[in-house]
């Protein structure tokens, strides 16, 4: 049987759930089956449609679960032609920790400390592991910032490929999907942390403590700069999710 025209096995293999049943459920439910090492990437699902109607629920929550599950990376929406699985059972399972930490009331306080403590370890592994293409990655993040603290959104932007590039050269992708998912779910209130370019200003000289010291290989020094560097974030993120 085609890898893209199993919709029948996999409505077969869902049970319905009660109408109440929130979105999570929806995505835990396609999760676990996806997870079972049954189908193959590229496996086309079932139509929205046909599949709310298995489960037993409205359209809403089967759209908002696949829309939850595109973020996650398990499947592809592709305009047009529909939505498809996209890896195996065993480069799925490791997204599971993604899926788990999404779901659920978190605390800010909680996952400003993770964050906090990842972003000084990534810091600490680049200055040991990043290549020469990383820091030019940093650099030009960097770049970007500097030349946009007077437009607040797209410094927001570059600031954020900066960590993604830090990320990177760490080397470590447990690390990559866990701040992947922190910053996910901080991201209502990051957007509002720099909002001023006095804020910005300061961010970019601290950013730029960091790179110094991952450039000169000094592990201990680029964590102490992420340290700092995420000792003001974190306040002004606080400051945002009180707001």
């Amino acid at each position: 049987m085609p890898a893209s025209d199993r919709s029948a096995e996999i409505t077969a293999s869902l049970g319905s759930l009660p109408g109440t049943t929130p979105v999570s459920e929806v995505a835990r439910r396609l999760l676990d089956l996806f997870t079972g090492g049954s189908f193959e990437p590229g496996t086309r699902l079932p139509a929205e449609r046909q599949l709310a109607a298995t489960l037993g629920v409205g359209r809403s929550a089967v759209r908002e679960a696949l829309a939850a599950l595109e973020i996650l990376g398990i499947v592809q929406v592709r305009p047009g032609s529909g939505t498809y699985l996209r890896g195996t059972a065993s480069t799925l399972l490791p997204r599971t920790l993604r899926w788990g930490l999404l779901i659920g009331s978190r605390s800010t306080a909680e996952l400003l400390e993770l964050r906090s403590g990842l972003e000084t370890q990534v810091a600490q592994l680049a200055a040991i592991r990043a290549s020469e293409d990383d820091l030019k990655e940093l650099r030009a993040a960097l770049d970007h910032m500097r030349e946009s603290t007077g437009d607040l959104a797209v410094f927001a932007r570059a600031d954020h490929d900066f960590h993604d590039s830090l990320a990177t050269a760490s080397k470590n992708e447990t690390i990559v999907d866990l701040l992947h998912v922190v910053r996910s779910l901080l991201q209502v209130y990051a957007d509002r942390a720099v909002h001023d370019e006095a804020s910005a200003l300061q961010a970019l000289d601290e950013h730029r403590a960091v790179l110094e010291a991952i450039t000169a290989q000094d592990g201990g020094a680029a964590a102490a700069a992420m340290a700092a560097h995420m000792a003001t974030a974190n306040r002004r993120l606080g400051e945002s999710s009180d707001a």
